[in-house]
């Protein structure tokens, strides 16, 4: 964009030498010049550059490169001098371009506002697709929301335009597809303010979630930081047939790896099997990645991909990639840290669930583990869609198993939704039948967005506290994450398992080895479903739901935010770093057990607030529960001897001085890349997060907000602390990488205990501390 010439100057101004220079070398690339999408025809695709800097990596390191390495380690910002060590080093890099979801966009160019920067220095765009609520169906769905969410979309829209951020509007679809269908491709680097970002290695993209704070970092011109990763391979041979599907894939790989067994690593896969998973496919398995912890995951380029980039219209790339089709791809002989293998020709359909994504059934297991379990058999509701499955493949092998049962005088026995992932998927499946199919076995059409995959689900079938199941083709089940019910059993398989099991309407039906019965008494069994990879005929675009920035800049331009808003509220500055040690911080809840960051900050109606951070505050660690009377949301506020909420007790701490602390268990913030997680504790007079294990966004998004996620030495040390106990955090005045900080802790008998505590700050991440965050300190540089 033009826009971004004309803002170099001005940043180069504002924060020194060290700016972001653009990546623009492609366009003196001999070869060609190829844009990075048809919105941005002056940014180009830079393998030239890519590949100088893999060169300089490979002959520094003297070993042959994993995929993932050669794409990160392409995009250093110092190829020549970075400190390379897998696990260990933090890396800063130049990301190529930023995207971000409505919910989490308002918080980040609210950031992007008080950064004082004029516009951003690399393509970066806006997607609204969360703050839509299933409730009645797809049209006037997305016509109440636009109402009531006019206010937020009226901000982002003008805010989009004004510093050079493109707007894609309610009604486009959700983040991912569009990002698949219009930015990434192979050896592209973008990070995305939404946890399921590594949707983008189907398309051999390293492709990031991150929180705001981050996001607002590479808008700035800023290399952006990460610890460099471990590379797990993932050993895929035979092929995918039948039942089985891509989905299966990512369910098995969460079986084996768990909940956290992906952290701080990238997961590639490699090897024969690859080639027989449509790119479509290759997205879902990446998506779901985020599900083990992934830092994310990526696929080697190969012909079903460049079949994807010619059918959405990037010919040109495709062909380009062609040409650098070695540097796109693993070295021979490259090693991982740890390996997992795959036979796709032995891999089963899977279902995951209930309660986390990690719980891993054959669907043959599945009907005696949940009689075993007392898990409800009959299946509520079955939906598909999300940004997991809601590919052009993926509707049609729903439609498939849809028709048979048609065909043979069978409806849907449980309710059956269908969200399609972007407008050019809801008009090619219109345009091609499919809903229509889907429709008539009882489907429901929703708007092309997130919907009751993040909790925007209008649910009125059951009565919240009723026991339940639903199946889904989403990648998270929390409790209570999809309909806010914590009785509510989620399941999540693929799109034609679930298809089949809305239409059985039992849990315990396997569509390998079962029967249905027909309308007239006969028994029929489902045959494996099959459909096309992309539509013979080109993608229908459906309506055009893009706003460009102006040509012109929006340096004349207005974003306001008006003080009465319930909605939207500008920031003010964290507080510094006082000098001294973290004296008698009031531990505010010891938490038990698995704590995601929908535990920390809901989602679902919540989500009207994620511009406004006081308003959004008051749902801070609502959904965790305390270890002390294994309540929710109910904490002695220990000034008075009262119990209340924990957002009401963290609000009287900070009102009479009191800061506190959080404890928590392992993997503590799992889940969404949401940083308002990490704002809210900020917000309410917290300063430090003490756990067992961190998940990576999390913490990252705790440190930039000017917080301590400090973890146990020995992690039994959890045990000694009580409800009620102060903890002082000693050594802050020698801060630095790599050595441990000690905590003081006084029982209320008078007693004391004393251990160390973990960190991973680098330097420059204790610099964000003792500035109060990563933005004031982003100022002090300006």
């Amino acid at each position: 964009m033009a826009t971004y010439c004309l803002t170099v100057a001005r940043l180069q101004l504002a924060l020194g030498q060290g700016v972001r220079r653009l990546h623009v070398s492609a366009a003196f690339n001999a070869k060609a010049k190829v844009s990075m999408s048809r919105f941005e025809p002056s940014n180009y695709v830079s393998y030239e550059k890519l590949n100088e800097n893999v060169n300089i990596v490979r002959k520094r390191l003297n070993r042959p490169l994993t995929l993932s390495e050669k794409i990160v380690y392409g995009h250093l910002d110092d190829p020549v001098g970075q400190d390379i060590a897998r696990g260990h080093t933090y890396l800063r890099l130049r990301p190529d371009r930023v995207a971000m979801q409505d919910a989490t966009a308002q918080m980040a160019m609210l950031q992007f506002i008080s950064s004082g920067l004029p516009c951003v220095a690399v393509p970066s765009t806006i997607h609204c697709d969360h703050l839509i609520e299933a409730q009645i169906g797809g049209a006037k769905d997305l016509a109440r929301a636009k109402d009531i969410n006019a206010e937020v979309y009226n901000f982002l829209a003008s805010a989009g335009a004004k510093y050079g951020v493109g707007f894609w509007k309610p009604g486009s679809g959700i983040i991912h597809q569009i990002i698949l269908e219009n930015y990434a491709y192979p050896g592209v680097l973008l990070i995305g303010t939404d946890s399921h970002t590594p949707n983008g290695g189907g398309l051999g993209s390293i492709c990031i979630g991150v929180g705001g704070a981050d996001a607002v970092d590479v808008m700035a011109g800023i290399p952006w930081e990460l610890k460099c990763p471990k590379v797990i391979g993932v050993k895929l041979t035979g092929k995918l047939s039948g039942w089985t599907s891509p989905k299966d894939v990512i369910l098995k790989v969460a079986g084996i790896l768990t909940v956290k067994g992906g952290t701080g690593a990238i997961v590639e896969y490699h090897g024969p099997g690859v080639d027989s998973i449509s790119c479509t496919g290759m997205a879902t398995i990446c998506n779901m990645g985020a599900e083990i912890g992934a830092t994310t995951s990526v696929f080697p380029y190969n012909h079903r991909m460049k079949t994807y980039l010619e059918k959405t219209g990037r010919g040109d790339i495709a062909a380009l990639a062609d040409d650098y089709a070695d540097l796109l791809v693993p070295d021979p002989g490259c090693e991982y840290d740890s390996i997992v293998e795959i036979n796709l020709d032995e891999l089963k359909p899977h279902i995951n669930g209930p309660f986390t994504p990690d719980l891993a059934h054959p669907m043959a297991d599945i009907g005696a583990t949940a009689a075993k379990n007392g898990w409800p058999l009959e299946v509520k509701v079955g939906l598909i869609g999300s940004c997991t499955n809601s590919s052009y493949e993926d509707m049609g092998r729903s439609a498939s198993v849809a028709k048979q049962a048609l065909d043979k005088g069978l409806k849907c026995k449980a309710a059956f939704t269908i969200t399609p992932g972007s407008e050019q998927i809801r008009a090619t499946i219109e345009r091609d039948g499919y809903s229509k199919i889907l429709g008539d076995v009882g489907g429901m059409v929703l708007a092309n967005a997130c919907g009751p995959c993040i909790g925007q689900w209008d649910r009125r079938d059951v009565k919240k506290g009723e026991k339940n199941t639903i199946v889904t083709s989403y990648n998270r089940n929390f409790t209570a994450r999809n309909d806010a019910n914590p009785a509510t059993h989620a399941f999540v398989a693929s799109p034609e398992i679930v298809t089949a099991l809305a239409i059985a309407g039992t849990l315990d039906f396997n569509p390998e080895v079962d029967y249905l019965t027909a309308a007239n008494g006969e028994k029929f069994k489902l045959e494996p479903p099959s459909a096309d990879e992309l539509p013979k005929l080109d993608f229908d675009p459906g309506q055009d739901t893009y706003q460009h920035p102006p040509a012109e800049g929006g340096s004349k331009l207005r974003v306001d935010v008006s003080p009465t808003s319930t909605r939207l509220q500008l920031l003010e500055p964290f507080d510094k770093w006082a000098g001294g040690d973290l004296e008698d911080l009031q531990v505010l809840i010891k938490v038990k057990g698995k704590c995601t960051t929908d535990h920390i900050s809901a989602a679902g109606p919540w989500l009207k607030f994620r511009g406004h951070l006081d308003n959004i505050s008051n749902n801070m660690l609502i959904g965790a529960v305390n270890i002390e009377n294994d309540g929710i949301n109910k904490i002695k506020n220990q000034l008075t001897g009262e119990y209340g909420g924990v957002p009401d007790v963290a609000r009287h701490y900070k009102a009479n001085g009191l800061s506190w602390v959080v404890v928590g268990d392992d993997n503590y913030g799992e889940g969404s890349s949401r940083e308002h997680a990490a704002l809210e504790p900020r917000h309410l007079g917290g300063r430090c997060i003490i756990v067992k294990s961190f998940a990576r966004i999390h913490e990252t998004n705790l440190k930039k907000q000017g917080m301590l996620p400090l973890t146990f030495q020995i992690p039994a040390d959890y045990d000694k602390i009580r409800p009620d106990d102060k903890i002082s955090i000693k050594g802050l005045a020698n801060f630095t990488p790599g050595k441990p900080l000690s905590a003081v802790v006084k029982h209320s008998d008078g007693s004391k205990d004393d251990f160390q505590l973990n960190h991973t700050f680098n330097e420059t991440q204790i610099e964000w501390f003792q500035a109060g965050s990563a933005l004031n300190r982003m100022k002090e540089l300006q």
